[in-house]
Formats: structure tokens, sequence, C-alpha cells
């Protein structure tokens, strides 16, 4: 396997982070809650037959102060479709997850030539009040990785401060994500993407982890229903809300035989 390259891009004059590994078809990965601060092992079993891209979406991070220059939910689409241009990324296959899952599935309804294959996992985009959506940002302080994974220290691991960094500066970090992702969800996580999931005429796989706490199961089957015979739907047993964290393996085996 190739190394992990880093090069940066330039997304509405802020600099933004891309990672690159593995050689073949492009797959590209927007993150959940918290980014991605580190390369992971859902991204190296992706690596292993295809060429994988993570651009930072702004305020995440490697994404610095880009959310600061988004100011409505048009912003943020067109902003992370320029990032799939800018990243090289456009046409090829597309992962979202969670806060990124909202805006992959935006970008494949409003510029489908941009995404060949769709996969969200847990996305956010709905609501329904009968079923409503966990709130991640009103969780005590240190709990939050109890809602996101069935298995919390993954999301520890993922999150923990690197040694060379700053311990003030890594909060900062941290909490500037937590930040971006409320700026563009808050409060319920409803982008009103049910008006345009008929749009979407890509395939599409909707993947949920079995024990997420976070997006209800019956909202698998709402995306489902708005995008129509092109979804497909899978469950990966003893995964949360994060389940590429949780079961990196079997959510790579489910998205790579999907997007063959």
């Amino acid at each position: 396997m190739s190394e992990l390259k880093t090069r940066t891009i330039t997304l509405n004059g802020v600099e933004t982070r891309v990672w690159e590994k593995g050689a073949g078809a492009t797959i590209g990965y927007f993150p959940g809650f918290g980014g991605t601060p580190r390369w992971h092992a859902f991204l190296d079993e992706l690596a292993k037959t295809r060429k994988v891209i993570v651009p930072s979406l702004p305020g995440f991070p490697g994404g610095g102060l880009g959310h600061l220059e988004l100011h409505n939910h048009l912003d943020w689409v067109i902003a992370c479709g320029d990032l799939l241009e800018l990243s090289g990324l456009s046409g090829g296959d597309l992962i979202g997850v969670g806060f990124g899952g909202a805006l992959a599935a935006d970008i494949a309804a409003v510029f489908p030539q941009k995404v060949r294959r769709l996969a969200l996992i847990s996305s956010y985009g709905l609501y329904d009040e009968k079923d409503p959506i966990t709130n991640v940002w009103a969780q005590r302080p240190g709990t939050v990785q109890n809602v996101l994974c069935a298995k919390p220290e993954r999301f520890t691991e993922l999150t923990a401060m690197p040694n060379d960094y700053d311990p003030t500066e890594w909060q900062i970090e941290m909490v500037r994500a937590s930040e971006a992702g409320a700026r563009y969800l808050w409060p319920f996580g409803n982008t009103h993407l049910d008006r345009r999931l008929h749009r979407i005429k890509q395939p599409v796989l909707l993947l949920r982890g079995s024990e997420d706490k976070v997006i209800p199961a019956s909202y698998q089957q709402k995306f489902a229903a708005g995008i129509g015979s092109t979804a497909k739907t899978a469950t990966i047993n003893g995964a949360g809300h994060l389940a590429e964290l949780d079961e990196p393996e079997a959510v790579a085996k489910a998205i790579l035989d999907f997007v063959k």
C-alpha cells in the first residue's frame, strides 16, 4: 500500500488539507461528527484497492476557519461541491457519514455529474418530530463518544491529541469541528433534504449501524423511499452511529462491493 500523502488546496480563500492514499479508481470520504483529525483503519481498508481522497470539510480538522465563510445551506453545498473539484474527486465515488452524509447527498442531488456512486452512513438531512434524532451537541462533557460509537474508545482514539500539538490549540480545533457541524445542522439536523432526494439518480447504498444511538432506524427507510429504486439498504451489526470506526472492515467491504 502506498504512503499517505498530504497536499493543500484553497477553498473560498482558506487553505484546506487533502489526504490521499492508495491507487485505482477514486473514492472520497466526508466524515461525521469530529471530522478526520487522523487517518484511521477504515480508510486503510478502502486504500487497499482504491485511491482514497479525504478533503477536510470547512471548520473541521484541516479545514481551518472555512466554515465562517458559509452563511446558509446553499453556501455549504456549493463550497463542498467545489471541494470535490479542487481535491480531484469530481466524478468519483463518494462516502458521507452523518454530517458529511447530508452534504454528500445534496451534492449528488444538485450536481449529479460530480458523484458516480454514493454511500451514506447514518446520514443527517431529514427530521421526524415523532422519531427525533439525538442531539449530539447536548451531551454532557466527556460522554459524546458513548452516543457516537458502540465501541466508545474508537472515537476517543480518533480525537486524541497528537504528540506534536499544543493542548490548547488541539482543544480549540476540536471545539471548532463541533461548532462547524452545529452551524450547518443546528438544532435538529434537518436540511429539508426530503425535497431533493428524488433528484438523486445515482446508485446509493444506505448503511447504518445496528447500535446507532443518534439516527433512528426509521430514517434509513425514509431515505430509501425518497430516493427510490436506485437505493439499497444494509445494516452493520455491532456498529454505532460512526459505523466505520466501530467496524472498519465490515463497512469497507460493504461499500467496496457496492462501488465495483
